[in-house]
């Protein structure tokens, strides 16, 4: 890989946000184009934010390297920005689902982007066996000082569920991962090759408005992807689940409004 100009990437990715902020977006545009040009792997997630100003198409998902510098640089605050700033409760709120339904307990759960291991955490007692996958070397390695997974690894989500050759899962999570995803097939169908005939996937998306127009999925003005509820009926479908519930769910709060989304549980037909 060619290296990156550091001083030329800060100098492009500065002036590209502030003309973002002045609202000049045409201007802006051009900026994070040559921040791309400069850093074709998109560390600062260029294209994301391009998206989330209406132009251009969204890409099929966040660039790897964009996620993975993220999380890597907040794995130390994560918890207490997500918990304690933006109200996050996904993974509690995955627990009680599943007691309420009375499902589980489950023998092998894999958790999709596990990050420090919050969903890990909420579902420790009921599951015997617990892997992590997290594309975050340092949110992993928190993960771990934690003592609440079998077995962690530091890999993309994608790329692991088509590389894998464990035994399959009777539990598959995966709380705050669809907002880096648009295209949800790969996922989905991935899910689905690592599942045991029955077996139960979980995860959380925040919703699509109406003003946000797309029938698919959209990145919304906080660099996260939305996906349109009917979207995820059909891929789920489409990757051979049925549909247990889609529930609505404040994700987060973000600015001091609530981000609406859903809670889905959907089970790999037999």
């Amino acid at each position: 890989m060619a290296k990156i100009d550091e001083d030329a990437l800060a100098e492009a990715y500065n002036r590209a946000l502030a003309l973002e902020k002045a609202g000049d977006f045409d201007a802006a545009v051009k900026a994070y184009q040559q921040v791309l040009e400069i850093d074709p792997e998109d560390h600062g997630g260029a294209s994301v934010r391009i998206a989330s100003m209406g132009r251009g198409e969204a890409p099929p998902k966040a660039p790897d390297a964009y996620v993975e510098t993220l999380f890597d640089q907040h794995a130390e605050s994560f918890e207490d920005i997500l918990v304690e700033q933006l109200g996050y409760a996904v993974p509690v709120m995955v627990r009680q689902r599943l007691q309420e339904r009375k499902l589980g307990p489950f023998k092998r759960m894999l958790d999709l982007g596990c990050g420090t291991g919050l969903t890990g955490g909420a579902l420790r007692d009921m599951v015997d066996d617990i892997t992590g996958i997290d594309i975050s070397e340092n949110m992993v390695e928190i993960a771990h000082e934690k003592d609440l997974y079998e077995t962690l690894y530091v890999a993309e989500v994608e790329d692991f569920l088509e590389d894998n050759d464990d035994d399959a899962f009777d539990l598959i999570t995966a709380t705050d991962v669809l907002p880096y995803l648009g295209a949800l097939e790969p996922l989905f169908f991935g899910a689905a090759e690592n599942m045991v005939a029955g077996g139960l996937f979980i995860f959380s998306s925040e919703a699509i408005t109406a003003e946000d127009g797309a029938a698919t999925y959209a990145v919304g003005p906080h660099q996260r992807f939305l996906h349109a509820p009917a979207y995820i009926r059909a891929r789920l479908v489409d990757t051979g689940f049925e549909l247990v519930e889609m529930s609505d769910i404040n994700v987060r709060m973000q600015d001091g409004n609530p981000s609406p989304g859903h809670l889905v549980i959907a089970k790999l037909k037999g």
